[in-house]
């Protein structure tokens, strides 16, 4: 499969599907922290007015308005920048949502690295390792827009507490438009017996670049797009295990807690192979642009094709 060059926001997909959703739903409202802009609910705003709650700089009420507005039969999408929906708010999105199973959708924007030259205050690369932990709290991170767009619906349809993490870098569309997302299950973009390459979010299109790079040597790479980290597809993973013998993990996050640590513990519980994971090690991450930090901690194709050598050459000794 080969990668497409043209690039898009999935923040734009998301804000499209909202707004058709709200048009046949009067229950569907958005709640945002002073986030209009970097949440793409302009649109929303102008449609539905009455239908949009700006509780300012204030996250964890924005969480508990959200919460309190399910309870009274409504269905709120709360959006704001990831780093900060998660990481001022994790007590309310603890307690107010996940423990209450309300139906509430939190959509954390620009997750990652996206503001990069805001340096670490504004990073998110813990936010999946503070959501995947929690019970009842569904977890997912699209890879393009086809797949945010499939996503939106099935939290919408889902009813309970969801974690939608959407980055606002541009990334090619790796699905057709007969693509079918489904909660808790793995996508298979390309096959292979050698290593099995595990992404999400924006290091999808990387991962299938570094196995086109990995098919010129000769080396048969499978690429999973783990787009739901909770529920994990755990028979995928594991029947990566089985057939390839390594993985390699790639994420825009820390490798601790995220999708690495996810596959990891998977892998241990069934089929131990070597497990190497792509993603920022034990650090903050510096100030910088979004390029320059992606090149510095190695969350490119190219950084994805060593590890692939690397896991590959750990599962040789193995044997």
């Amino acid at each position: 499969m080969s990668v497409p060059s043209q690039l898009f926001d999935c923040r734009d997909a998301f804000a499209r599907s909202l707004e058709e959703a709200a048009a046949a739903d009067p229950r569907i409202v958005a709640v945002v922290n002073d986030s209009l802009g970097s949440s793409k609910m302009g649109g929303f705003r102008k449609l539905y007015p009455q239908r949009l709650v700006n509780v300012g700089i204030a996250e964890q009420n924005m969480v508990g308005v959200g919460c309190g507005l399910a309870n009274g039969g409504m269905i709120p999408f709360v959006c704001g920048a990831a780093c900060f929906l998660t990481g001022r708010a994790m007590e309310q999105v603890k307690v107010d949502l996940a423990y209450s199973k309300s139906n509430v959708k939190l959509c954390g924007m620009s997750g990652g690295l996206a503001y990069g030259p805001l340096g670490p205050t504004h990073h998110s690369i813990e936010d999946l390792a503070w959501t995947r932990v929690l019970p009842h709290l569904t977890v997912i991170v699209p890879a393009d827009p086809y797949e945010t767009e499939q996503a939106f619906r099935a939290a919408l349809a889902l009813d309970g507490p969801v974690y939608l993490r959407l980055s606002r870098m541009g990334v090619p569309n790796v699905h057709g438009e007969d693509h079918r997302f489904q909660l808790g299950r793995a996508t298979k973009l390309r096959e292979g017996r050698d290593v099995t390459l595990i992404a999400n979010g924006t290091m999808v299109c990387r991962a299938l670049e570094a196995a086109q790079q990995l098919e010129l040597e000769g080396v048969q790479a499978r690429v999973l797009n783990m787009a739901t980290l909770r529920p994990l597809d755990t028979g995928a993973i594991a029947a990566a295990a089985e057939e390839t013998g390594c993985i390699v993990t790639a994420e825009e996050h820390s490798i601790h807690g995220g999708l690495g640590g996810a596959v990891a513990e998977a892998v241990t519980a069934t089929t131990p192979v070597p497990v190497r994971m792509v993603g920022v090690p034990d650090a903050f991450a510096p100030t910088g642009s979004v390029g320059f930090l992606f090149e510095h901690f190695g969350l490119t194709a190219a950084g994805i094709h060593d590890a692939a050598l690397e896991a590959m050459r750990r599962k040789s000794r193995k044997c």
